[in-house]
């Protein structure tokens, strides 16, 4: 099947495999492997991307119901150079202990922060219950997602 979809902003267009998972087609076929395959059973979230906006565990969609959409993944958060008032949160606050949920966190955060500006700690917690950090660093994660709310008040 022939999917198009913008990733970060730039289009692609591929011929795939019809069951071909979205994580797989970002991290394969177009190249990008900050989204991170961790449980395959969207247990974990460390698959996490947007999907028009919204947060989807990648490992849960198949690249064909991407079609016609536009995904960001964790490449497509910083701007030139700069990290995304996230990421740069996660760095101030000490949010990453190994790193391999920080993308999926990151982005299910972006999404959580879309839904509510300012979310108070336990609607961050109840908002990346879908993700699991191994390291168990959730507090300085919820820290950081607190403080990027915050700073988008005051932007």
């Amino acid at each position: 099947m022939r999917v198009r979809l913008s990733v970060n902003g730039a289009s692609h267009e591929h011929e795939i495999e019809p069951r071909l998972l979205l994580v797989h087609y970002l991290r394969e076929v177009v190249g990008l492997t900050g989204t991170n395959v961790g449980c395959d059973t969207s247990s974990c979230g460390a698959c996490t991307v947007l999907m028009d906006g919204e947060s989807v565990k990648s490992c849960t969609v198949l690249a064909v119901q991407a079609d016609g959409t536009e995904v960001t993944t964790i490449e497509g958060m910083a701007r030139d150079g700069d990290m995304h008032p996230i990421q740069e949160a996660f760095r101030e606050h000490h949010a990453l202990q190994c790193g391999y949920c920080t993308p999926g966190m990151v982005m299910a955060a972006a999404s959580l922060l879309e839904e509510h500006r300012d979310p108070t700690e336990a609607e961050v917690r109840e908002g990346l219950e879908g993700n699991l950090c191994r390291c168990t660093g959730y507090h300085n994660i919820v820290k950081a997602v607190l403080a990027a709310g915050k700073a988008r008040e005051t932007a």
